[in-house]
């Protein structure tokens, strides 16, 4: 039980001492950038479903 109190007592250290959190500005930054590049994404694939779904239809149409 001292080893799990001890893992948790140093994660809580770690947390609150050497990790490097981002400031509410590159927070803010960061995932406007995300959200972009999932939006674009998100067309990419989608164009692409409607190519390959309007060339399969006509394909099948042909026989």
């Amino acid at each position: 039980m001292s080893k799990i109190k001890s893992y948790m007592a140093e994660t809580v250290e770690e947390m609150k001492q050497k990790v490097s959190w981002p400031s509410y500005s590159e927070l803010q930054s960061s995932s406007i950038l995300v959200l972009i590049g999932s939006l674009i994404f998100a067309l990419v694939v989608g164009a692409m479903d409607i190519v390959f779904d309007s060339t399969l239809s006509w394909f099948y149409n042909q026989f």
